[in-house]
């Protein structure tokens, strides 16, 4: 990997059973495998199609490879975790979405009416706990903030630490953040969207699982305004390299330090508890900063 500018070393060799990165077993419980990864455009419809699991009654990660039969469901890049939610999290979901949610229509949004005001847009895909998204609009009142999240303890988190800190420049969203951006996201209407430590499906025969794919790059290139900024960390350094090939090899980005160089941590992405359980583990982590052009 070329030199960096930032003092990270590269990450360690991972052991398959290595807890952090191994990816959980592909169930069909509640239908829910995971994100959808976009990867083409017809010329009638510029938006990127998505490609499909294969049709069949298996559910194992070896029988969801198999490429012999007619494309049925949609490849997903995330698995939706059933984690256990606190008594707080769970009223934070049923007091305050009302509020702060945004139900899925798969209709266009009119933004400045989401938020009653049009200051300019940032979204972030997979936030967790919410840490990072919370800081940043605490800091940033001036921009508007759209988190999404799947995870449903994540998500009362936030809604919780929003409600008491009185965020009015906060929405969350608990659906597929490819569909999302897709149907409800109108072209140019982001200044900034934010990927920070997608699941690096670290098996070779689960890399089409990935979100960073050429597909989802041009669709993020068309809901950013030119010059937007696409800002996408991680502490795998083989997902790094993959960034690195899809972003540079893209038509609608620039790197801003130059083709596959990654940035020091910018002052608003904070140090999550996540990150800084890796960086003890001596994981490295890449920032990866991509003008839209």
């Amino acid at each position: 990997m070329p030199e960096r500018p930032h003092p990270n070393p590269p990450l360690a060799a991972r052991r398959e059973g290595d807890q952090k990165v191994r990816p959980l077993p592909l169930r069909a419980a509640q239908g829910e495998v995971g994100r959808g990864l976009l990867v083409g455009a017809s010329k009638s419809d510029p938006t990127p199609t998505l490609p499909l699991l294969r049709k069949g009654r298996e559910t194992s990660e070896d029988a969801m490879d198999m490429d012999d039969t007619p494309p049925r469901r949609e490849i997903k890049s995330f698995v939706k975790r059933i984690g256990r939610m606190t008594e707080g999290q769970k009223r934070a979901i049923t007091d305050l979405w009302p509020r702060y949610g945004l139900d899925y229509t798969g209709a266009p949004r009119d933004l400045a009416s989401v938020f009653g005001n049009p200051n300019p847009v940032v979204l972030e895909i997979g936030f967790g706990n919410g840490e990072a998204l919370f800081a940043a609009a605490q800091s940033d009142p001036a921009r508007n903030y759209i988190g999404i999240e799947v995870h449903e303890p994540g998500v009362g988190r936030l809604l919780k630490q929003a409600d008491d800190a009185g965020l009015g420049n906060l929405r969350v969203s608990r659906h597929d953040a490819v569909e999302v951006l897709r149907n409800e996201i109108t072209p140019a209407a982001l200044v900034e969207l934010r990927l920070y430590f997608p699941d690096p499906w670290h098996k070779a025969r689960h890399h089409k699982r990935r979100i960073v794919q050429p597909g989802f790059v041009e669709l993020v290139a068309s809901r950013l305004q030119p010059g937007g900024l696409f800002h996408l960390a991680t502490d795998w350094e083989a997902y790094a390299e993959h960034m690195f090939d899809v972003l540079d090899a893209s038509a609608s980005f620039r790197n801003e330090l130059g083709p596959r160089q990654s940035a020091p941590r910018p002052d608003w992405r904070i140090e999550t508890h996540f990150q800084k359980r890796g960086e003890r583990l001596g994981h490295g982590v890449w920032d990866l900063l991509y003008r839209r052009c």
